[in-house]
């Protein structure tokens, strides 16, 4: 895995470990209350599925987000944000962990 995938991985772990109450090293996350789904999508250049099937979302949520029927979890914000700026990184993170679990990746 490279490092930015790496540094992506430990900070995901992070923010978990302060959702559950358990951070313990100062760390405090600032997550948007929003986050455009569409627009993240649409640079990506990649349909709903298509977006939903290559970073681990259902198409409903994808779609609901979308069309402001929901809001995602602060969880979702974050990954969203992150697909963003490194869509790349989460991308090859997530078929890395795949291949580590010995499930196959799709093409």
């Amino acid at each position: 895995m490279s490092e930015a995938g790496s540094r992506i991985l430990r900070s995901v772990e992070r923010a978990r470990a302060y959702a559950r109450g358990e951070a313990t090293d100062g760390f405090v996350a600032h997550v948007p209350a929003g986050v455009d789904v569409k627009s993240i999508r649409t640079k990506l250049g990649l349909s709903q599925d298509s977006f939903a099937l290559r970073f681990g979302f259902s198409p409903a949520a994808v779609r609901d987000w979308e069309q402001h029927r929901r809001q995602p979890e602060q969880a979702a914000r974050v990954l969203l944000l992150v697909i963003d700026r490194h869509p790349e990184v989460v991308h090859e993170t997530l078929e890395a962990a795949l291949r580590d679990a010995g499930t196959s990746v799709s093409p």
